[in-house]
């Protein structure tokens, strides 16, 4: 951070689960999503309130972490770590809660609503914060696995008429070869990648080299979740780069991903990484490692979306990230503004305090399910 941030106050904060219905179903290889079930961290304290989301889902198949225990630990651990008391930076917040073992999602849910409510108190933007220097984000697409390799290629062709960069495709075994194959021979140029969602073990060898054939930017998470050093052992016997993501929950994971060489890419997200200065930390180390990031989505609503966003201002996401504009997943966004593809495949990165963004309230309650408010004591 260039400047110290203000030190304020917690003195009230509200958990807020609100459910938006997707435009359509989002399948990867652990199961099917027609909502998102988001929740919200807001908190307020010398007058400047903040606003946060939470990206665990509603299932433990990507994460252990769910929606409803994330609200559980917020409630009972985490926030009650921070109200009333002293008032200090959001680094200083932060630590109040270290004690509290894993629960990454949950603790970047808090960190997100008090980094906006220190950008508020400063009058500086969260890009401004963490360190951006771009003023716009190239955007890719993640694409959920189709009914069919026809309604695939027309998918594709249809997000790429509306300007993005990179397409992602969920794979799985049998769902591969045969959708890499298709995929290059009708978009020869498209920068295509494959995210796999820990669907394949080393068995599967042969059927992962064949994919080297087909130009792809990467494939994401091949193998297991907790897994280092069988990636490594995979990377060394196929051309095409691993991006790692489920496997690098911290800065520990990632210097031993980088010695055993189980990668050479890396999926940057806030909440598995447990918040945006920590993936800060994460960026500066893949830079000196020579390690490309980029930023992956989560399904997030705009509150998400604003914050990965910045994150992706930062100079080492070098490669688009899955900041998809709202209308990819959302019929109406939780903003006044939601996010909006530009005809060259970007988006800007808010400039506004904090997120840099306005809420709709009207949208906000009528989407809300389930609301607690906290205090000190």
């Amino acid at each position: 951070m260039s400047e110290s941030l203000p030190k304020l106050r917690v003195e009230r904060a509200w958990l807020r689960m609100v459910e938006l219905p997707l435009v359509s179903p989002f399948t990867t290889s652990f199961g099917t999503q027609t909502v998102r079930r988001a929740l919200l961290v807001e908190v307020e304290g010398d007058g400047i309130s903040g606003i946060g989301e939470c990206a665990a889902g509603i299932e433990p198949g990507y994460s252990s972490e769910t929606s409803a225990g994330a609200l559980s630990v917020l409630r009972d651990y985490i926030l009650p770590s921070v109200l009333g008391q002293p008032p200090a930076d959001v680094t200083g917040q932060a630590s109040r809660w270290e004690w509290v073992r894993g629960h990454n999602m949950a603790k970047a849910a808090a960190e997100m609503a008090l980094l906006d409510q220190a950008g508020r108190g400063a009058k500086r933007s969260l890009a401004n914060i963490l360190g951006g220097v771009r003023s716009r984000i190239g955007c890719g697409v993640s694409i959920g696995i189709q009914p069919s390799l026809a309604a695939t290629l027309t998918a594709i062709e249809g997000y790429l008429a509306e300007g993005y960069q990179r397409i992602k495709l969920k794979c799985k075994p049998g769902y591969d070869v045969e959708l890499a194959r298709a995929v290059r021979q009708r978009f020869p140029g498209t920068p295509i990648m494959l995210d796999a969602n820990s669907a394949y073990s080393l068995t599967d060898l042969e059927q992962l080299r064949a994919l080297d054939e087909f130009d792809l930017m990467m494939i994401e998470q091949p193998l297991a979740h907790d897994d280092l050093i069988d990636h490594a052992a995979l990377q060394s016997q196929i051309e095409t780069s691993i991006c790692l993501d489920e496997s690098v929950e911290s800065k520990a994971d990632l210097r031993a991903a980088i010695a055993l060489h189980s990668g050479r890419i890396l999926n940057v997200k806030a909440g598995r990484l447990g918040g945006l200065l920590p993936s800060v930390q994460i960026h500066d180390t893949c830079g000196e490692a020579g390690w490309p990031v980029w930023c992956g989505g989560m399904l997030e609503t705009g509150i998400g979306r604003a914050a990965n966003l910045a994150l992706a201002s930062l100079p080492g996401f070098t490669l688009p990230g899955d900041t998809s504009a709202s209308s990819r997943y959302f019929e109406r966004d939780l903003l006044q503004q939601p996010f909006e593809l530009s005809s060259d495949g970007t988006m800007p990165v808010p400039t506004g305090p904090g997120l840099g963004i306005k809420v709709d309230k009207e949208r906000l309650q009528n989407t809300t399910v389930h609301l607690e408010e906290l205090g000190p004591g």
